[in-house]
């Protein structure tokens, strides 16, 4: 299948004209677009610019409310909640952190729930987000009622990813982001797309029996078993029940596309370093327990040791001079979208029509 690379500079271009075309707040498309060109240019493509043309049509067919008001009401002295009025789930998120942010540093940890918001991209956002700010990340999300429960023969929870950020001496922060499930479900699609079997453990049939057939698959597995179960639903508690907002197979999916709102919620929590121990000694010994741990000698079949984060930071490295390579299929969603807003950018159109 036939791929290019676009540089994130061209990515942004182009999402930045695509949402200032249907109408989107410059200041919620700028959080938007430049989020997900981050997540793409860390490796992490599920989540990063081939979402733009969905997200796009989100808010043309009415499932996203393109002009917001976010409203943050304090619930406590370190505790809040961000009711994200439907608007895009990126932007609300980051509203909802850089609170969360503020109580840390007034009371040494802050908790910010996030309700009535829709799909966040890549978790790592947030987490990362308090990191450069020298404080512990740790955000949580629901999702479509997607992945079998242990012992189950139907799907009930979503990936329901975990993220957990922290800042560390002379690099990017340690970031572990991880789904609850092998992979996530918009991996599974680009599978499915790319016509390439899955590997064991990743996904079930409507028996519910394991499959390598991402034609078939109608849900994910649990990462570990039953303890991949536990931890989605732990998950599904802060996301769901502390938000008020609707849990596994009550939620809206992503897809296919309608306009009927996610009613997504979101859990954020900061921790403030310095109220704990002395910052500039946190990420030193964080350092050196990354590098006593990349030290390791590799067993066999493998070439290196890494840590959690290693294999974005080493994606970032590469594409930021190489660009992010897009495939042919979501590079015809991106001509299509320009198409159908009649968007005739000369300097955008010879990025993206090049070579077709």
């Amino acid at each position: 299948m036939l791929e290019k690379n676009l540089s994130g500079k061209e990515f942004k271009e182009f999402g930045y004209k695509i949402f200032e075309n249907i109408g989107v707040q410059s200041k919620i498309y700028k959080l938007v677009v430049d989020s997900l060109v981050e997540t793409s240019l860390r490796g992490v493509d599920s989540h990063g610019v081939r979402l733009i043309p969905h997200y796009a049509n989100a808010a043309i067919i009415g499932r996203i409310n393109k002009n917001p008001k976010f409203s943050f009401k304090k619930t406590g002295l370190s505790t809040g909640v961000l009711d994200a009025n439907h608007g895009y789930g990126i932007a609300a998120g980051i509203s909802a952190m850089e609170q969360a942010l503020k109580l840390a540093k007034k009371c040494g940890i802050g908790a910010v729930a996030a309700k009535n918001s829709s799909h966040f991209g890549a978790a790592a956002i947030y987490s990362l987000l308090a990191a450069k700010k020298n404080m512990i990340g740790l955000t949580f999300t629901h999702a479509d009622s997607l992945v079998f429960p242990y012992a189950a023969n139907k799907p009930f929870l979503g990936t329901n990813p975990i993220c957990f950020a922290a800042p560390c001496k002379g690099e990017e922060p340690f970031c572990l982001d991880i789904a609850t499930t092998p992979i996530s479900w918009n991996k599974l699609l680009i599978y499915k797309k790319d016509q390439k079997k899955l590997q064991k453990g990743w996904a079930a049939n409507k028996y519910g029996k394991e499959t390598i057939d991402p034609n078939i698959a109608v849900g994910l597995m649990p990462i570990a078993f039953y303890k991949g179960y536990g931890l989605s639903l732990m998950i599904e508690i802060f996301s769901s029940l502390l938000t008020g907002m609707s849990f596994g197979p009550h939620i809206n999916p992503m897809y296919p596309l309608n306009k009927k709102k996610r009613f997504l919620g979101h859990f954020f929590i900061a921790i403030d370093i310095a109220k704990f121990e002395d910052v500039s000694v946190f990420k030193g010994r964080l350092r050196q327990m990354m590098n006593e741990l990349r030290s390791l000698s590799p067993a066999s079949g493998f070439d290196k040791v890494r840590v959690p984060g290693d294999p974005e930071k080493e994606s970032y490295a590469i594409r930021s001079k190489a660009g992010i390579p897009i495939s042919e299929y979501d590079l015809d969603n991106f001509i299509r979208i320009l198409d159908e807003l009649k968007i005739n950018d000369k300097s955008i159109r010879q990025s993206f029509f090049s070579g077709k």
